[in-house]
């Protein structure tokens, strides 16, 4: 893992790794998470794993942990953007897989929204809400993981909070896979304020290892 990562967009050559996406969609990405592998494979994998332990049911000391990624993945945004251009965009992390009122409900992307350095206070917004739980993706066998159209069943605006309007978009999340959770928030965003840009950062897209099965998808992220 890189000391100073850059964000890289997602382009012609790796978007054919996410097809919920479109050539149209800008989303950038800090580093590339090895499906199949265990959290020793590399620095990446370990970050997430650790960013991933559930709050109900982690020990304290795997919540230190948690609580590191936490940390260092807000220090890897921060250093990698320009914070002066973060003013100007409503930044949105995208709902976990459980609502608010489940014990299991993670709220670790808004606590890295919020360590984000910025030279002024953020305009940071949970603008869309979860009707009900899902099963996590990254735990989830295949067929088992929510469609586009099911999360848009259960996805809408927070209206309280939607005023002033965005005029811009930024959209922060772990790790991008199939891009379904983003394709769903996209969405509904959209027709809620259309024309208003939405781009997408997330720690880490998903990459296949070697010798990692040709059809089908991983049980884990």
């Amino acid at each position: 893992m890189a000391d100073q990562p850059r964000f890289r967009r997602i382009d012609s050559t790796n978007i054919g790794d996410h097809y919920h996406l479109t050539p149209d969609d800008v989303c950038y990405f800090l580093f590339e998470y090895t499906a199949q592998k265990k959290y020793d494979y590399s620095a990446t994998n370990n970050l997430i794993s650790n960013l991933k332990k559930k709050p109900g049911s982690s020990s304290f000391a795997e919540l230190r942990y948690k609580a590191g990624a936490i940390q260092k993945c807000a220090e890897y945004i921060s250093s990698a953007v320009n914070r002066d251009n973060l003013l100007a965009w409503t930044i949105v992390p995208i709902p976990p897989s459980k609502q608010k009122s489940d014990p299991a409900y993670d709220d670790r992307l808004l606590r890295v929204c919020k360590l984000i350095s910025a030279p002024a206070p953020l305009d940071i917004r949970e603008l869309v809400i979860q009707a009900q739980s899902t099963v996590a993706a990254h735990e989830a066998a295949a067929g088992q993981r929510p469609t586009v159209d099911e999360l848009l069943a259960i996805y809408s605006i927070d209206e309280p909070i939607a005023q002033p309007p965005p005029k811009s978009i930024l959209l922060i999340d772990d790790v991008l896979t199939a891009g379904t959770h983003y394709r769903a928030i996209h969405t509904v965003l959209s027709r809620r304020f259309p024309g208003v840009p939405i781009h997408a950062m997330f720690i880490a897209r998903r990459v296949f290892p070697p010798d990692a099965a040709t059809t089908g998808f991983p049980v884990s992220l």
